[in-house]
């Protein structure tokens, strides 16, 4: 049993190096525009529509997709299996791709609030190199997303379920939940103190490499603040007024329709009459897709609600909270599911705290990173001198300045926590058929994408409005400007803060 969890757990090491590669590469590129607004002093948001859409992508179904376009149309890779690097190439690309979505969006938005501090304007005027100012800004940026990053690993380990049963890959999260399936005690409890183990490694490491990053930043009280610009950008709501007209467009056309009769041939093409097809067994689609919005996203937007505000609650506990979060993020959605199921039964009420259980440990992490550069201020850490409560610290300046960031990622987390609702679904842990749920229609269609593929075309469509819609609302007329500490504000004779208590060195006029 020891030898098999351990060579399970290497092969996920393997495809996680892979996956983080390809979500690298693919974070590097959304975050261009941002790197390029800040090269050349220009200040807007950005929407996060391509990253939205990348991280709105179903694992599970862009396996599948994968496997039809890669192994089977253009026949470049095996499709089963895991005998050499190029086994790795489709479940790699399966995986990165809806994390680096999820870490560039992340990263340019620490990008843009870096390249708004007031030490940036200061580097620009000494006539500072483009090449040294953006890897100051990448310095100053990277330790509020290290944690995330961290996340992401740890949750492609134990997550990369679906991915490694669809390409029969031999790795750990696919033994767990054959042991989970099997009640297989012994080997459960193995894998997940594998699971654990590899999660406080990652946790401990990415750790200390941000505290390298920040170097004595943070104990000197020489971290600038953003905050968020008072400037009205209307030109941002256009992106999300287009996904939002989008999506009320197919639920309220299918909310016209039947969703439950069988009234037409199984898999029929779309149509004038039948504009997103029908399923297996001959049901509209489009009515499928309309009457499960309710369902799926509500739920979604419940549990994300639920999630951003234990996350709040205890990432402004860093210490106590260090250990706790790792181990959380390192228990995939579907073994939760399995657990509480065990214990009510299946349900829909069920899949929702089993999902929430374990989906708050990401916002806890970018909680704890972004107060603790808020404690850092020197005028916050001046008020319990002044007679300040802690309380009114924690309500007065230390919430404002963590709350617009974290409200951006957890609307970037709902289209992932609706596909963990729709998987525990299809497991039979969650909503039960006839249920226009999207995550049981994308389960329904996904076997029949080769010759079909309208057949999950349509919920996946409006799985990636959502998503789209959710994160460029949130992030609508987000555009940062520096702060200031409270003794600047009357008077300009306060030099601007820099990085340079962090190891940069300022650049010579």
């Amino acid at each position: 049993m020891g030898p098999g969890i351990a060579a399970a757990l290497g092969v996920s090491v393997t495809l996680m190096g892979f996956a983080v590669a390809v979500a690298v590469l693919i974070a590097l590129m959304t975050c261009i525009p941002a790197l390029a607004d800040g090269v050349r002093e220009r200040r807007r948001p950005s929407s996060g529509a391509v990253s939205a859409a990348l991280t709105a992508l179903p694992e599970f179904l862009l396996a599948a997709m994968l496997l039809v376009a890669g192994s089977i149309w253009l026949n470049w890779f095996p499709p089963f299996g895991w005998t050499g690097p190029e086994h790795a190439v489709l479940p790699a690309l399966s995986l990165g791709i809806p994390a680096g979505g999820l870490m560039g969006l992340l990263l340019s938005d620490a990008l843009r609030a870096a390249f708004g501090e007031s030490w940036v304007a200061t580097w620009q005027m000494a006539g500072a190199h483009p090449a040294r100012l953006v890897a100051a800004v990448l310095r100053r940026a990277l330790p509020a997303v290290l944690p995330q990053v961290g996340l992401v690993l740890i949750g492609l380990t134990g997550g990369a379920v679906a991915v490694e049963k669809v390409y029969a890959i031999p790795g750990l999260g696919r033994a767990l939940l054959g042991a989970a399936s099997a009640q297989d005690i012994p080997a459960l409890q193995a894998g997940m103190l594998a699971l654990m183990g590899l999660a406080l490694a990652v946790g401990t490491l990415t750790t200390a490499v941000r505290y390298l990053l920040l170097g004595p930043a943070v104990r000197f009280g020489t971290l600038p603040l953003p905050v968020p610009s008072r400037r009205r950008n209307r030109r941002a709501l256009a992106v999300p007024a287009g996904a939002a007209a989008a999506l009320l467009l197919v639920v309220a056309a299918g909310l016209l329709r039947d969703p439950y009769t069988s009234a037409h041939p199984r898999l029929a093409p779309p149509a004038w009459s039948l504009p997103f097809g029908a399923d297996a067994s001959g049901r509209d689609l489009l009515a499928r897709v309309g009457h499960g919005a309710v369902a799926t996203l509500g739920t979604a937007l419940l549990v994300v609600l639920v999630c951003l505000v234990v996350g709040i609650a205890v990432g402004l506990f860093p210490l106590a909270a260090a250990g706790p979060v790792e181990v959380t993020n390192a228990a995939p959605p579907i073994l939760a599911g399995l657990v509480v199921a065990a214990v009510t039964g299946p349900s829909p009420m069920g899949a929702a705290l089993a999902v929430a259980a374990v989906s708050w440990a990401p916002l806890a992490a970018h909680t704890a990173a972004l107060a603790q550069e808020a404690r850092a201020q020197p005028y916050v850490q001046i008020l319990p001198v002044l007679g300040v409560g802690r309380g009114r610290i924690m309500v007065r300046y230390i919430l404002p300045a963590v709350i617009r960031p974290l409200a951006r990622h957890a609307m970037l987390r709902l289209p992932g926590i609706a596909l963990a609702l729709a998987a525990l679904g299809f497991l039979g842990l969650g909503p039960q058929q006839p249920s226009p749920e999207w995550g049981l229609v994308l389960a329904e269609g996904i076997n029949y994408v080769e010759r079909a593929p309208w057949a999950v075309l349509g919920p996946a469509s409006a799985l990636a409005l959502a998503s789209v819609l959710a994160v460029s609302l949130a992030g609508a007329g987000t555009g940062t400007r520096a702060a200031r500490p409270l003794a600047s504000r009357d008077s300009d004779t306060v030099p601007a803060i820099s990085p340079t208590a962090a190891g940069a060195e300022m650049p010579k006029v």
